[in-house]
């Protein structure tokens, strides 16, 4: 099995809208694992149309607690579960994670406990380890490797950018944060660095149509990066490739995939992806 990623949804925040993308979340399969990072509304739709049997999920990682990153991770484990999922699951994120999940499983306990007793299947709530980390060493099992950097994503503070490595290969995803330069070194010599990217001058007509433009236009220019930041910061790292994603906006009409790259190629001249859903990026390997 080559190693890839898929790119699920690749829209910033959690609204969506008719004939939009869908809110973030990634599949990476890199040394036989089964990797989804982050959970957006429409993330199990996405693990299936890239062809992978939700009785397969092995790792999930929630880079930070925004709904658009979130909001699907509970349905996407129970709907695997009624799928026929009957190996345990790891579900590794931030401090928060096991109240959210705990929260989930108490909502849904009808549905679970009825469904023990009445299709005869292992009880999801023993299936599940939920594993709460910070900055550093994440996770060192079977050649896979994962460490984690606490990134600028005000007003949240529990928000890690990931790095995966198995063998030669190495991928970071960026999760949601403001140009923050640490990550650089972080992203160093890595294959492939997955970074969320915003343009001013979408974000003007985003605000102007929400309700609350002032507001939210503060927290974007405070809480996200431009897209020629995102490339500030792989020129920085020397890395394989830069992929955009977490695009903001993602769905207007009047941005098109040559005003991402007019922006990136201010500060990025080496290999782009303008992500869009369903993007798969093969990696090679076995």
């Amino acid at each position: 099995m080559s190693d890839r990623i898929v790119l699920l949804g690749t829209k910033g925040g959690p609204a969506i809208r008719p004939g939009g993308p869908w809110p973030t979340s990634t599949l990476l399969e890199l040394g036989g694992r089964r990797i989804v990072v982050d959970c957006g509304l429409g993330v199990t739709r996405g693990v299936t149309d890239a062809g992978l049997s939700l009785k397969q999920l092995d790792l999930i990682f929630i880079t930070h607690l925004h709904s658009d990153h979130v909001l699907e991770l509970g349905p996407l484990i129970h709907t695997a579960w009624t799928a026929g999922l009957s190996t345990p699951i790891r579900v590794f994120g931030p401090a928060g994670l096991n109240r959210y999940w705990r929260g989930f499983v108490q909502a849904l306990e009808f549905d679970i406990e009825t469904r023990i007793d009445d299709e005869g299947r292992p009880d999801l709530r023993d299936m599940v380890e939920i594993v709460e980390f910070g900055e550093g060493y994440v996770l060192g099992d079977g050649g896979l490797k994962v460490t984690a950097l606490r990134v600028d994503h005000p007003p949240v503070t529990e928000c890690f950018a990931l790095r995966f490595e198995h063998d030669s290969t190495s991928v970071v995803v960026s999760a949601d944060t403001a140009f923050f330069p640490p990550l650089a070194e972080f992203s160093h010599g890595a294959d492939v660095l997955i970074h969320e990217a915003m343009l001013e001058a979408g974000v003007e007509r985003l605000v102007a149509r929400t309700g609350n433009g002032t507001r939210l236009r503060q927290h974007l220019m405070a809480s996200h990066s431009l897209a020629e930041e995102a490339g500030t910061i792989a020129a920085r790292a020397g890395v394989g490739r830069l992929v955009l994603n977490h695009l903001i906006p993602a769905d207007d009409a009047e941005i098109g995939e040559v005003d991402w790259v007019a922006a990136v190629r201010k500060t990025w001249s080496g290999p782009l992806t303008i992500g869009h859903d369903g993007h798969v990026l093969d990696l090679g390997g076995n």
